[in-house]
């Protein structure tokens, strides 16, 4: 990082009176403790607490995996290791010191506003993760009293929650995994290098007590006055020995709560006393670095802003490219990796919708070389399911145990490298810099430089991704915004070409000149110097290679390709793998001999064959002295020698065959080049042996650990005979029980052989688990085909998707049937139901089939008949009407529509008294119709004179039958004769 000017006397006491006056932090008066349990914590929980003072003023929220249909007696066994109250949460309890809340089961717990809040979980199918949801909100609402304290248990919850507690400036304790019952939970905090005690559950309470007694837990900061500021000065100093990064531009607020934090988890009260800490001890430099620069990030953290930028930021960008060709993305201060992969989801999707490729090169890097290597990995905690939806959870991610790992799909889109945002050479031509909660740290001064640093990299039409809580300030001249309320921004085309200079220069200069010029090019005359020392390396200087301490190369200058070639396979930067096979074998002799000699080595006149003949190279490897690096690097130099007009004159009148002097000379060469690989080769034998020595005495140290373990196992084989007894004991109770069960199952077998009714019976996953004889006319099935799929048996049943219809029962616990006919022409009921268990639980499905052949016939049977007599009621010239019990009218044949002038919709379904304006209300008709006809069954010849609106006045013969549907109800037939045209004419008419 560029070095600072030191400030002034005046300068210091202004930046203290800024920084470091005296205040109270906002607190709710006590710290809050979430406690994370699972499987075995139990036991920790007893332990934590018969050692923790009922007085200490903390309020305790313990989370547990309970079951939601069983009640948890938890408070009763606390009480026996405590005084504190202990009691369940309740919703909008207030938090209380000195207190111990238990979750309910099957419901969250919030806290907010310092009361609790409970919530049914969001989605069932989901993993619910408590511990996280719980920790989460604590983070929110609690800030720096916050503490959480994971304890034993399986999977990872609380992981992703306890990132939250740190960012907010809160401690973490995790259980020693060597106590833990189940230390699954504890590892998976402990791997992400965020825990600030690791210890067993009885010994956290006395490091509890000390850290809140201390003035960053209590609200107050540490000092006032220059004193303190020098001692502040002397710690980032310290740290950026220690680690290579200066901190001096970081804000001074967050640098001073860092360092308070650091001093309460030590309990240090005097930061004097922590600079003399500091530098007894390198790995707290570490640590304090670890703190400055912690990153809490998720998946599409802020989803409204990754939504806004995946619809009209990212589809723009693959718009415009051409197929197939390259989309760069820097994501600076990328943690572990969660935004970049965010980032390359969101690419993705968009080229899907698109239907377009495009090489996507998404660059994360980050100042934390352990995250860095974590976000490789690829691998996140189950608990990002609550954070991801479904769809993108399964089209992204691939589970592996209890852990989801990003698809090579997507990984390959992404490469992570270390960077220092401010001191390290920025990624160029890019399409996008995604740079979120990272300038909020940085003063007005770093904020200065990086953002220009971004206009500079970006293309001249690229975008800008801030966090919410970011701006451009000033430097609206270089950028034009394209949602304000998510801060994305697009780079204004001016141009940019002092840049390089820029990168360099002083922070405090800040460049005034670029500031000033921000809406015009910037024209400046190039470094003479620097176009000198171009031009001298470019033309004058060998071509080379820096490489690690694992021959790794980190960078390539020149024309390196004459001597190393990519080799066929995985990409690899390693040097000896990449030499080619001239030079492989003397360069590495070369090599070992170098870092075995710790100096400079050169091998001359090396002879390697190009396509224009034997080329003679010089090899030199030397170190670079440089005391800030952590690693040895080398340069590898490939200096290549042509034969001066001197030298071949001299070759020409040597005596002898000059070909065969030339063949013999560079023979012995190589047999030289060969002696010293096999000497190091044979010095690498011998080191290899002496580690063999060496586990060879762990072997047998290991031996003996294990004869020792051998008596133990003996004296544990006689406990073993013990138990064997009670064991004999139980076996003859369970001997009785299988064979009632076995009596059981030979009934049911021959109940099921016995029925004509098919059954198959499935378990959760479709496998056919038993059948009966009778199903075999539905499906090929063997005895060998028990545990198959169903799938893969042939049905002989048409037009039903049996394992569709399987799925959806399971899905909706809901029978199915259906009615199939089979080829031989035989009819049969298919049921398919939910298999339950004596305990009500779902364990598959049982589908069986009823032969209705016969029934089938009866039905159509009566349906031939009713057609029949509907047709010959539909041919009858009379009207006829058939009314139910009721005297409604269930249908009438076509001769009653036409002569009453009326339809269907108007008659069918009405009492018949109502029909039309009332004009059947006959008395006579009535009196027949409810008395006469349930006693005499039936009239005839009833004469009846009446005036319709629709046709006038008529005569007309009723005549009625009752008609009995044999226990169905009775429906009454009537006929209607018109004889108005007989009565007119008279008899003898």
């Amino acid at each position: 990082m560029v070095k600072k000017k030191p400030l002034s006397p005046s300068k210091s006491r202004a930046l203290v009176a800024k920084n470091v006056a005296i205040e109270k932090k906002p607190s709710s008066g006590f710290p809050v403790v979430g406690i994370g349990a699972s499987a075995g914590g139990l036991e920790a929980l007893e332990k934590f607490f018969t050692h923790m003072p009922p007085d200490a003023g903390i309020a305790f929220v313990i989370i547990q995996h309970l079951d939601p249909k069983h009640k948890s007696i938890m408070d009763e066994l606390l009480k026996r290791h405590t005084t504190m109250r202990v009691l369940q949460v309740a919703d909008g309890l207030k938090l209380e010191p000195n207190s111990v809340y238990l979750n309910p089961p099957d419901k969250d717990v919030s806290i907010f506003n310092g009361h609790f809040q409970l919530t049914d979980p969001v989605e069932a199918h989901r993993i619910r993760l408590p511990i996280n949801n719980l920790f989460r909100s604590l983070a929110e609402d609690q800030g720096e009293n916050a503490i959480c304290i994971i304890l034993s248990g399986s999977g990872s919850d609380g992981t992703l929650g306890l990132k939250e507690i740190k960012g907010s400036g809160g401690m973490v304790m995790v259980q020693d995994p060597e106590q833990a019952q189940y230390d699954s939970m504890v590892r998976s905090a402990i791997e992400t290098g965020l825990a600030d005690y690791v210890l067993p559950a009885e010994k956290m309470p006395k490091e509890l007590i000390g850290y809140i007694k201390q003035p960053y837990v209590r609200g107050y900061k540490i000092g006032i006055g220059a004193e303190h500021f020098d001692a502040i000065q002397k710690v980032l100093m310290l740290v950026r020995s220690g680690t290579g990064h200066d901190f001096s531009h970081y804000k001074q607020n967050t640098i001073y709560r860092r360092v308070e934090r650091r001093m309460a988890l030590h309990h240090i009260a005097d930061i004097r006393n922590y600079v003399q800490y500091l530098k007894e001890t390198p790995a707290e430099g570490d640590a304090l670095f670890k703190d400055i620069i912690i990153e809490v990030t998720s998946f599409f953290r802020d989803p409204e802003a990754f939504e806004a930028l995946g619809k009209k930021i990212i589809p723009a960008i693959v718009e415009q490219k051409k197929p197939d060709s390259a989309v760069r993305v820097w994501v600076p201060g990328c943690a572990t990796g969660e935004e970049a992969f965010s980032l390359a989801m969101l690419f993705q999707e968009a080229m899907d919708r698109l239907n377009k490729h495009l090489n996507v090169q998404i660059f994360a890097t980050d100042i934390n070389k352990d995250t860095i290597e974590q976000a490789r990995t690829a691998q996140f905690p189950e608990g990002i399911s609550a954070d991801m939806p479904a769809d993108r959870l399964g089209r992204f991610f691939i589970k592996e145990g209890r852990a989801y790992r990003v698809k090579k799909t997507i990984r390959d889109m992404v490469v992570f490298a270390a960077q220092n945002l401010i001191s390290d050479p920025p990624f160029s031509k890019l399409d996008l810099v995604s740079c979120r909660n990272v300038l909020i740290y940085m003063d007005s001064v770093l904020q200065r430089k990086v953002i220009p640093l971004f206009h500079y990299t970006l293309n001249h039409d690229g975008y800008l991704f801030l966090g919410s809580s970011e701006t451009i300030g000033e430097f609206s001249g270089l950028f034009s915004p394209v949602d304000t309320k998510w801060k994305i921004f697009q780079r204004k085309g001016i141009g940019a070409g002092n840049m390089p200079d820029y990168l360099h220069a002083p922070l405090d200069d800040a460049h005034p000149a670029y500031l000033k010029t921000l809406d015009q090019p910037v024209l400046k005359e190039l470094n003479m110097r620097e176009i000198a020392e171009r031009l001298i390396l470019d033309e004058y200087a060998p071509p080379c290679v820096f490489i690690d301490e694992r021959f790794n190369i980190l960078y390539f200058h020149g024309l390196t390709e004459r001597y190393l070639t990519h080799p066929p396979g995985e990409p690899t930067f390693n040097l000896i793998t990449m030499a080619r096979e001239d030079l492989r074998y003397q360069l590495s002799a070369i090599l070992n001999k170098a870092v075995k000699q710790k100096k400079a080595v050169v091998r001359e006149t090396l002879q390697m064959k190009q396509k224009e003949g034997y080329q003679t190279v010089d090899v030199i490897v030397r170190s670079i002295p440089q005391p800030t690096l952590k690693q040895t690097i080398k340069m590898v130099a490939f200096e290549e020698k042509t034969s001066s007009a001197k030298q071949l004159k001299k070759k020409k009148y040597t005596a002898g065959t000059p070909g065969m002097n030339l063949r013999i000379s560079s023979l012995e060469k190589e047999l030289q080049s060969t002696k010293e690989y096999l000497q190091a080769t044979i010095e690498q034998m011998q080191t290899s042996n002496e580690e063999l020595r060496s586990a060879n005495e762990e072997l047998q140290s290991t031996n003996e650990e294990l004869q020792s373990t051998n008596e133990e196992l003996a004296t544990s084989k006689e406990e073993l005979q013990s138990t064997n007894e009670e064991l004999i004991t139980v076996n003859a109770e369970l001997q009785d029980k299988i064979e009632a069960l076995m009596q059981a199952n030979s009934d049911i077998n021959n109940l099921l052989a016995g029925t004509d009714i098919g059954t198959i019976f499935l378990d959760n996953a479709l496998r056919i688990k038993r059948f009966t004889p009778a199903v075999t006319n539905f499906f090929n099935l063997i005895q060998a085909d028990l545990g198959r799929p169903i799938s893969d048996i042939t049905s002989k049943i048409p037009l039903v998707n049996i394992s569709q219809e399987v799925r959806t029962v399971l899905k909706d616990l809901q029978k199915k049937e259906f009615e199939l006919q089979l080829e031989n022409g035989n009819w049969y009921s298919m049921r398919i139901l939910p298999y339950r268990t004596m305990e009500n639980t779902i364990d598959g499905v049982v589908i069986t089939f009823m032969d209705i052949t016969q029934r089938k016939k009866v039905e159509q049977l009566g349906e031939i008949s009713r057609i029949y007599a509907e047709s010959i009621v539909e041919t009858v010239r009379e009207p006829l009407v058939i009314l139910d019990e009721h005297l409604k009218v269930v249908s009438a044949n076509r001769s009653f529509y036409q002569t009453f002038k009326t339809t269907p919709e108007e008659t069918e379904n009405m009492i018949i008294f109502n029909l039309g304006s009332g004009q059947w209300n006959i008395p006579e008709l009535r009196e027949l119709l409810e008395e006469i006809v349930p006693d005499k069954k039936s009239f005839n010849d009833f004469k009846v004179t009446q005036s319709f609106p629709a046709i006038g006045q008529k005569t007309m013969l009723l005549n009625a039958r009752i008609i009995d549907q044999a226990g169905q109800g009775k429906l009454i037939l009537l006929a209607i004769e018109d004889i108005t045209a007989r009565e007119q004419t008279g008899p003898d008419g």
